[in-house]
């Protein structure tokens, strides 16, 4: 099952900038000439079909907020560092960085050497002449992230650590104008090839920070010529990566060639503890890569089509969520009608933390009170994870009691959370602080006046499913609940201002280590990642101090005392880390989810025979 957009149309990216103001941005080809060029060493009829849940908003590393969207970035623009496919746990390698980076004895300056001959794709912006990258598209790169015009959800990957970038930052805010042209004492650029980083403080996790997609290199001509259009620099993705979007119909359909000018890589890695590693060696050591040379992304928001799609072989590479696993599954092996077929599968835990969040700004939820704190609590204790996991999921997720999810740096398998499923104590816990229980067996406010939850989901079937679970919840407790169900692009937006007053909200590890999951619940962190926007001054105190700690038994004691700070105050209730199971046709050679990349179509081969 195709899905196709009424209003696709193609258009060069030199009159993009017009068009996009005239047609609204429904569709765009990226540019001609790189459809015309033939990889070398990427077959164009090698073919990846795959699938996005949801719909993607736009392809600027600085700007992206969303996971879908930030996986066709990882294929377009490349970072100084990412990750060992095949390596566990995960390990930081070179991208364009050529070698890791020099660090300091004080652990405060980090030297980068960049490869040489690496160059942009083509783009009407360089005039017709070849752009090679340099340190100075990082530097730009980086500030872009700080510019207060861009609004970035990633600033807090740097914020409070590069000398004289925040200082930088402010005087955008002043002057209402980000000065790129200024130079930033801890970004000096040595020569073009060689970027020295000086800190603040120690940073224990820059080279992961620097692995992330927002980190990626663009190029200052290429923004600066679409910037003028609303949304032009999200349509137009110009980097050095593997791929290059050539076709992107909004909402519904994107295609990526590969970049016939993608730098020499070979595939070599060393095999992990996983058995299988060894076959994926096998097949793939020492090829030149992308060997992949068309990946086409559809956009099906239904389950049940998307498995479809699967099963009618017009898809090669598929995310099997719960709730279609029976279908597929017998616990957590494939069925024999699919192992017959030679389908694969590819399941991990993710490193993934989903919480429930009220928000902390809401006036009638929201609040340190006692009498807040325990509406919260009394929530929080009335829902049972486990059978949301059982309904919504079929099982395939773990609960968490922890913050910090298995195979993330800082993970405690044996912390016990102090808010557990418990009904009976939730009734008690309202009825005490005078949440009284009308005729109609709803409770209202301390004051009388009237109490309701509007729980914020998804409109596709999961989203459902999650609301009657939650509705259950909230019955069992007398509170009355309105489910309202929100395109995820629109409930991501209204999350950042603070305007969702519950909802089920996952993340995903942008690195594996244990800050990337405490800072959700920072402060500072408001209309970035702290979804449920909350401020506690005892949590900020504990996480400014753990961020001058590396990881350890002192860390890990500060980040105990912070989840029962967090658990105190119940602004939230800790939920799940699901499985992630990936079904790939067996045409698809190598595949193996990676726990912290987006993506592998770079690393990943299709056998044209099958």
């Amino acid at each position: 099952m195709k899905s196709t957009h009424p209003f696709q149309h193609k258009l060069t990216r030199t009159g993009m900038a017009i068009c996009l103001a005239l047609a609204g941005m429904m569709s765009s080809t990226l540019p001609l000439q790189a459809q015309a060029a033939k990889p070398e060493f990427a077959d164009p009829e090698k073919v990846l079909r795959t699938i996005f849940p949801v719909a993607e908003t736009g392809f600027d590393p600085a700007a992206t907020r969303d996971l879908y969207s930030n996986a066709i970035n990882e294929a377009i623009f490349e970072r100084l560092f990412t990750y060992d496919y095949l390596a566990s746990p995960a390990k930081i390698i070179p991208e364009t960085a050529d070698g890791m980076p020099e660090i300091s004895a004080d652990g405060k300056t980090y030297t980068i050497k960049l490869k040489k001959g690496i160059y942009f794709t083509p783009d009407a912006a360089f005039n017709g002449k070849k752009r090679e990258l340099t340190v100075d598209d990082y530097v730009y790169s980086f500030k872009r992230i700080m510019d207060p015009k861009i609004a970035s959800t990633h600033v807090w990957l740097l914020e409070d650590k590069i000398a004289g970038l925040d200082q930088l930052a402010a005087q955008a805010k002043k002057s209402g104008k980000f000065d790129y042209s200024a130079k930033v004492p801890g970004l000096e650029v040595v020569d073009k090839y060689t970027l020295r980083i000086h800190l603040t403080r120690p940073d224990f996790n820059l080279p992961m920070i620097l692995a992330y997609t927002a980190m990626s290199a663009v190029a200052r001509e290429v923004i600066e010529k679409y910037q003028d259009v609303q949304g032009a620099a999200m349509a137009n993705p110009v980097g050095t990566g593997p791929y290059q979007l050539t076709e992107w119909v909004r909402g519904s359909k994107m295609i990526l060639d590969a970049n016939p000018d993608f730098h020499k890589t070979i595939w070599d890695f060393q095999a992990s503890s996983d058995p299988n590693d060894q076959k994926i060696i096998a097949a793939m050591k020492g090829k030149r890569m992308p060997q992949i040379g068309r990946v086409v992304v559809n956009v099906i928001l239904e389950d049940q089509s998307r498995l479809l799609a699967f099963q009618k072989d017009e898809i090669d590479l598929f995310q099997l969520y719960g709730g279609l696993a029976p279908q597929v599954l017998n616990g957590p092996d494939l069925k024999p009608e699919f192992v017959k077929r030679g389908i694969q599968m590819s399941r991990i835990v993710d490193p993934e933390l989903t919480i429930y969040y009220w928000n902390m700004q809401d006036p009638a939820f929201g609040g340190l009170s006692k009498e807040k704190i325990a509406l919260r609590r009394a929530m929080a204790m009335a829902h049972n994870v486990e059978e949301e996991i059982r309904i919504v999921d079929n099982g395939h997720a773990i609960p968490l009691q922890y913050p910090i999810p298995p195979g993330v740096v800082g993970h405690d398998p044996n912390y016990k959370s102090s808010i557990q499923y418990n009904p009976a104590a939730a009734n008690a816990l309202l009825d005490k602080f005078g949440y009284k229980k009308g005729k109609d067996g709803y409770r209202t406010m301390p004051d009388g006046s009237p109490l309701e939850i509007v729980h914020t989901a998804q409109t596709e079937s999961r989203g459902h499913l999650q609301a009657e679970v939650w509705k259950k919840s909230y019955d069992g407790i007398g509170i009355r609940m309105r489910a309202e169900f929100r395109p995820f692009a629109e409930i991501l937006k209204a999350e950042k201002q603070c305007q969702l007053m519950q909802r089920i909200s996952p993340w995903i590890a942008d690195y594996p280590d244990g800050d990337n999951f405490m800072q959700l619940f920072y402060g500072k962190n408001i209309h970035m990642n702290n979804n449920g926007c909350v401020t506690i001054p005892e949590y900020d105190k504990l996480y400014e101090q753990s961020q001058k700690l590396a990881p350890g038994p002192e860390r890990d004691l500060l980040y105990h005392k912070m989840t029962r700070i967090m658990e105190l105050y119940a602004a939230q209730r800790l939920g799940y880390a699901r499985h992630r199971m990936m079904l790939s046709q067996p045409r698809v050679i190598g595949h193996k989810k990676h726990p912290i990349m987006h993506i592998e179509w770079m690393q990943i081969d299709i056998d044209k025979s099958k």
